[in-house]
């Protein structure tokens, strides 16, 4: 799954290892998230930082699995990796580069 992809209600982990779940349908290189840090709060966080996404049901097969246990109510359960797209690789490669 990409990021692109990811619905409104889909509960994440951003690199950073923080929780958020998305609060928009929209595509490219900022969502718009909930995130569950040293505070909670509303607001964009770039696509290329979303790493894993929760699933539902069976997972796929070949799909590896993170299990997450010490995560906040409502997020415990199994996450798999997300694709980035190319743009969203280089925008990282841009940002890292600005020592962000």
């Amino acid at each position: 799954m990409t990021t692109n992809e990811l619905k409104k209600g889909a509960r994440v982990i951003l690199e950073n290892g923080w929780f958020a779940e998305i609060y928009d349908n929209k595509k490219g290189s900022t969502r718009l998230a909930k995130v569950y840090g040293f505070v909670t709060e509303i607001g964009s966080v770039y696509s290329h930082d979303i790493e894993r996404y929760q699933i539902e049901g069976e997972p796929e097969t070949g799909v590896q699995l993170l299990l997450a246990i010490d995560a906040p109510t409502g997020f415990p359960g199994m996450y798999a990796e997300i694709q980035h797209t190319e743009k969203q690789i280089k925008h990282r490669a841009t940002v890292s580069a600005l020592g962000f």
